[in-house]
This record gives C-alpha cells, sequence and structure tokens, in this order.
C-alpha cells in the first residue's frame, strides 16, 4: 500500500495528467479530512498500516506512543523545527552553524527555480514544510527546469498536516529551498545517522544503506555503537565501523532534543565534518512495524510520557 501511495504521489506531482485527474480528487478528499477528528484519523491509520488497534489510553509501544504524542504534545516551537528552514536559526542558536549544510536559495516562488540561481552541480532542492524528498541534481544542464518549477509549484499548495496528522506540520510557511549536495569522495549519498531521543537522552542509532536504491537496509545500534538485535521496518546492512567522532554528534543531538519528549534527530559524517539535516517528532509517523515485535515495546517502555499523561 505505501509503494502504490508512493507511486501515485509521483504521479501527482510530476505529470500534468495525473495532476488535472487527482488534483480535483484531492481537494475534495483533503476538505472532507477537515471535518474529521484528529483522533479519529490517527486511530484509522495506525489500525489499517500497524495491524491492531491503537490504544491511547494506556499506549505500550513506541509506535503507539508516537502516535499518542500527535495528540497530545503540541507546541509551538515544534512547528518552528519540523519547518526545514526556520530549523537553521534553533541549530545555530542551540550548537553552531558548524554544524549547517550550506544554504544556496531560500522562495516562496517557484518561478525562482531557474539555472543562474544554482552552481553548476550537486545541490539539492526541497520543500520546507513536508517529508516528500527532492531534486537532487548532479549537473543543472541536465534539468528540465521548467518541469522543475511545475513540481515545487505544487507542492507549494500541499499541507501535509491533512493527511498525516502531524500537528507540527499544519502552519509551516511553505517555501523552497536548496542546499549543497553533501557526497562522499565517490559521489555517493552518505549515510544518515538518525539519532531516536527519549526524553532528552539518546536511546538509540539507526544507520539507513542505499536510501536511493532498490535494497535498502538498516542497522539499529546503542550509544557505545553495539549493534542491537532488531529490525524495525528493513534487514541488516553492512557492518558499519563507530565514528570516531561519536560522542560529539550525541553532544550535539542531545542539546538539540533536550527540548522534546521524543525526536530524532539525523546528522550526516563527511570527511569527518558533523552535518545536521532534519529534525522529526514521528518516525515513519509512527507506522512501521520491528520484524521482532517485542522491540516495540522494549523502546516502547523507555519512552516516558507520564508527566504529559498527567497534564492531559
Amino acid at each position: 500500500m505505501k509503494k502504490l501511495q508512493d507511486r501515485a504521489g509521483k504521479i501527482y506531482r510530476n505529470s500534468d495528467i495525473g495532476y488535472n485527474i487527482v488534483r480535483p480528487i484531492y481537494l475534495i478528499y483533503q476538505f472532507i479530512l477537515k471535518f474529521m477528528s484528529d483522533k479519529h484519523i490517527i486511530k484509522k491509520q495506525f489500525k489499517a498500516r500497524m495491524g491492531y488497534k491503537l490504544d491511547l489510553e494506556n499506549p505500550k509501544t513506541l509506535n503507539e506512543k508516537m502516535n499518542w504524542l500527535k495528540l497530545y504534545n503540541r507546541k509551538d516551537l515544534h512547528t518552528i523545527v519540523a519547518d526545514k528552514y526556520k530549523v537553521r536559526d534553533y541549530v545555530e542558536e542551540k550548537v553552531g552553524s558548524k554544524y549547517l549544510i550550506p544554504l544556496i536559495l531560500e522562495t516562496k516562488d517557484s518561478n525562482d527555480i531557474r539555472p543562474e540561481n544554482f552552481p553548476e552541480s550537486n545541490f539539492i532542492i526541497k520543500a520546507n514544510h513536508n517529508s516528500s524528498g527532492g531534486l537532487i541534481v548532479r549537473d543543472k544542464t541536465k534539468v528540465d527546469w521548467e518541469a522543475a518549477r511545475k513540481r515545487f509549484k505544487r507542492t507549494l499548495k500541499e499541507n501535509y498536516f491533512y493527511s498525516s496528522r502531524e500537528w507540527q506540520y499544519k502552519n509551516i510557511e511553505p517555501r523552497i529551498i536548496a542546499e549543497e549536495l553533501l557526497t562522499y569522495e565517490d559521489g555517493s549519498i552518505p549515510e544518515d545517522y538518525k539519532f531516536h531521543c527519549f526524553n532528552g537522552k539518546l536511546a538509540f542509532i539507526m544507520i539507513d544503506f542505499d536510501r536511493f536504491g532498490e535494497l535498502r537496509t538498516r542497522n539499529l545500534y546503542d550509544k557505545d555503537w553495539n549493534l542491537i538485535p532488531c529490525n524495525w521496518g528493513r534487514p541488516y546492512g553492512k557492518d558499519l565501523e563507530k565514528p570516531d567522532n561519536l560522542e560529539e554528534m550525541i553532544a550535539v543531538v542531545e542539546k538539540l532534543a533536550e527540548d522534546f519528549i521524543y525526536v530524532r534527530v539525523d546528522l550526516y559524517l563527511v570527511k569527518g565534518k558533523i552535518y545536521f539535516g532534519e529534525i522529526t517528532f514521528h518516525h515513519n509517523s509512527g507506522h512501521q512495524k520491528f520484524i521482532q515485535e517485542e522491540w516495540d515495546y522494549k523502546f516502547g517502555e523507555l519512552l516516558k510520557i507520564k508527566e504529559l499523561e498527567n497534564e492531559k
């Protein structure tokens, strides 16, 4: 189902025929969604994707608690740091600008997506207000710029909140940003180091391999870089050496995570230098199964939401 939705999304964004057919249906669907409660949609999505009912009264698994947090943990700061543009100020204030990927462009006008506004190669263009990925450019002479402008014009009209019910996306002011594309010396895209933090402290580290390939794999490590014997949505990947500056990476993410109950902080490590990627409040929208189901409960037990439960 997820692959089908992703394929439909690409047709919707990149095809004139797909857009003209799907857009009216999407607008009607979004209009209907606005009259449905967040709780109703969150519970319905959870059952469809996880296969069991969401227990909001006594959430136990990590996925359940992420969905509980969608409803009961909403702060203005969440909107700021979920914004891929405004989060840059938050990162600079918390840990310093040296961790930021160089910014090339920010605009609210898709007409600014023109070759003269970009370097010759190696950058990524993306929206600040959703999780649809971006346009990776290796050589700007090979880009269909008219299609790119059309794609991002459509993206600027979307509000990711109504389909996901992840509140932090609801009030982000849409814009387009472009950043330098981080690569290894061979030109390949670096692995994401995804640090999952519970109550301001690192719980585990997740590494995705071959993110843009056919066989995407994933390893989970503890804070001492021991492989955790579980698979979250994907099979094990290759062995990866412990980064020399792991302690610095952990210090950065815990500083960025200190204001939040649960958060995933993504970093890149290129040529020994640490770069900030993004902050995510609900990994995979709280809808990713563990192959070993008991780990959903183990991690869920570590994430404490009692303080929030008393405020509910």
